[in-house]
C-alpha cells in the first residue's frame, strides 16, 4: 500500500545551505565507505530469500541499510526511509515530510545474489518528496555518481556536462524494463524496436547513471519506487538528459511514490522516443 501524503508536493526545491563542497564529500565518502565493508565481502558469499512482495532480499541488503542509517545520521541527522523497512514505517516517514534520507541499499539484488556484478548503493537526501542531493554509488566499477539539485552533476569529482552528440533513433543503445507490464509496447519492441540495441541491467539506479554518463541513450521502464529513482534521476537531470513518465510531460509532477519513465540524453532523441512510446501507449 503506498503512502498516503498528497503527491506531487511543493514547488522544486533548490539547494539550500549546508550543501558545500564539504557536506556532500561526506555523504559520498560516507555511502562508498559502506558500500565497501558491507556489500563487497558479502559478494557471491550470500544467498538471497523472498520477501512477502516476492521481491529478493539479501543479509547485504539489511546490513547496508542499517549501516547507511548510522553513517547518514552523522551527517545530516533527520529520518531515514530505506526499501527495507515494513510499509508502515515506510509511511510513517514519507508522511511526516520535511527533509530525510531515501536509501535503497542495494539496487540490483537479483544481479548481486546470482553472482552478476552490476548493483549499486543509492541515497538521496530529498525535501518534501522531492530529492536535492543524490549519490549512487558502484561499488565494483568503483564509481561514484553524485548530483545537486541545481548546481550539476558528477562521477568521481568530473562533471557530466549536457551531451553535445545528437544520436538517431535508429542508433541508439536503449536501456528497457517493462517485466510483465505494456505487452502490445513490448511485442513492438521484440518485433520492429526502434534502436540500434536493448540492454536490461537489473539496476534502475546504475541505468541512470549510465544514461547521464552517455553509456545509453534511451531509458524506458513501467515503474520505479521513490528508492529506486530519487538519487538517479536527479543526477541524470543535473547531466542534461531529458526525462518524463509514460502520461506526464513534466517527470517530476503526478504520483510521487512509483513512477514510470521515458528518458533520453539529448533533446532531439527524447522529442523522438517519447513520440514513439506514447505513440504505442494508444494502440490497441
Amino acid at each position: 500500500m503506498p503512502p498516503t501524503r498528497a503527491p506531487g508536493g511543493p514547488a522544486p526545491a533548490t539547494a539550500p545551505e549546508p550543501f558545500t563542497v564539504e557536506f556532500t564529500s561526506r555523504v559520498v565518502r560516507a555511502v562508498r565507505e559502506v558500500a565497501a565493508a558491507q556489500i563487497l565481502p558479502r559478494f557471491r558469499a550470500v544467498t538471497a530469500r523472498r520477501k512477502d512482495d516476492g521481491s529478493l532480499v539479501t543479509e547485504a541488503d539489511i546490513a547496508t541499510q542499517q549501516a547507511l542509517a548510522r553513517a547518514l545520521a552523522r551527517v545530516e541527522p533527520v529520518a531515514l526511509l530505506g526499501e527495507e523497512m515494513t510499509d508502515a514505517e515506510q509511511q510513517r516517514v514519507w508522511n511526516a515530510g520535511g527533509r530525510f534520507w531515501c536509501v535503497d541499499p542495494l539496487d540490483g539484488t537479483a544481479n548481486f545474489s546470482a553472482g552478476v556484478p552490476f548493483f549499486a548503493v543509492s541515497v538521496a537526501l530529498m525535501q518534501d518528496a522531492r530529492p536535492i542531493l543524490g549519490v549512487v554509488v558502484d561499488p565494483i566499477a568503483d564509481e561514484a555518481y553524485f548530483a545537486v539539485r541545481g548546481a550539476g552533476a558528477w562521477r568521481d569529482g568530473f562533471a557530466l556536462a549536457p551531451s553535445v552528440r545528437e544520436a538517431a533513433l535508429e542508433d541508439a543503445v536503449a536501456e528497457i524494463d517493462l517485466r510483465r507490464t505494456l505487452p502490445h509496447v513490448r511485442q513492438e519492441l521484440k518485433h520492429r524496436a526502434p534502436f540500434a540495441r536493448r540492454v536490461t541491467s537489473g539496476s534502475s539506479a546504475l541505468a541512470w547513471c549510465h544514461l547521464a554518463a552517455g553509456r545509453r541513450d534511451l531509458f524506458l521502464h513501467a515503474g520505479q519506487k521513490v528508492w529506486d529513482y530519487a538519487a538517479g534521476a536527479l543526477i541524470a537531470e543535473e547531466a542534461g538528459v531529458r526525462l518524463a513518465t509514460l502520461a506526464e510531460d513534466d517527470f517530476w509532477s503526478g504520483p510521487t511514490w512509483e513512477r514510470s519513465v521515458i528518458a533520453a540524453r539529448t533533446p532531439e532523441l527524447f522529442e523522438a522516443w517519447k513520440r514513439w512510446v506514447r505513440e504505442r501507449l494508444q494502440s490497441p
